[in-house]
């Protein structure tokens, strides 16, 4: 498995990291999820430079010529609620992707809040056969949510190639997912930090991401 980790690198994309993890920027939920989409765009533009191209002819107004456009069949899921402005993100760049959804969520297992369990109760994909499957979703603590829409997902079919994207990660949900996703499969986190607290929240991560979108839930 493949772990691109954009925090060891200068770019932008630490600027926009900076604000998400600011707990007063974070008052602003339009600018919290503004952010979130514009490292999915900026990721898929990246993850773009990795599919299979071949030259198509276009004609102007003037003559014609050969430009090297994406062959691959794209689909791209995500996790609700969390990953829908991530997901937006990517829609912008892969603008005519099939996309996917899978309801997967935490579940605490003990009165502590310390153990944790994943429940998957709803998908809405079509089949992932032979296609470059994108499954991303902002915060990849345990790696339960994640593993769990991954297998949900290649139950419709096996994928050409797997990529996973976050926006902040652990070295424990990395983990699970080396241990789930084929050899040749891509992660790609604007951060990876160093794990989380008892409640398995990512720290320092930002809170939690569906909250910080839309507001608290019950």
């Amino acid at each position: 498995m493949k772990i691109i980790n954009f925090a060891e690198q200068n770019s932008v994309i630490n600027h926009y990291m900076a604000e998400l993890r600011d707990k007063s920027y974070q008052r602003n939920r339009l600018l919290f999820r503004n952010n979130i989409q514009r490292i999915g765009e900026m990721m898929a533009f990246e993850m773009s430079k990795t599919l299979d191209y071949k030259p198509k002819t276009v004609v102007t107004p003037l003559g014609s010529l050969d430009i090297p456009l994406a062959k691959d069949d794209l689909l791209v899921a995500t996790v609700l609620r969390a990953g829908l402005p991530f997901h937006e993100g990517f829609l912008h760049v892969f603008d005519k992707a099939a996309n996917g959804f899978v309801s997967a969520y935490r579940m605490y297992t003990n009165r502590e809040h310390t153990e944790v369990g994943i429940h998957t109760e709803y998908m809405a994909a079509p089949s992932c056969k032979g296609k470059t499957l994108m499954i991303v979703d902002p915060m990849l603590a345990t790696g339960g949510s994640m593993a769990a829409s991954y297998e949900a997902l290649v139950k419709t079919g096996t994928p050409k190639k797997v990529h996973i994207a976050c926006v902040i990660a652990t070295p424990e949900g990395l983990e699970v997912l080396r241990q789930t996703l084929p050899e040749d499969a891509t992660v790609w986190c604007a951060a990876i930090d160093p794990g989380m607290n008892a409640n398995k929240y990512i720290v320092p991560g930002f809170g939690d991401a569906g909250d910080l979108c839309y507001g608290e839930k019950l």
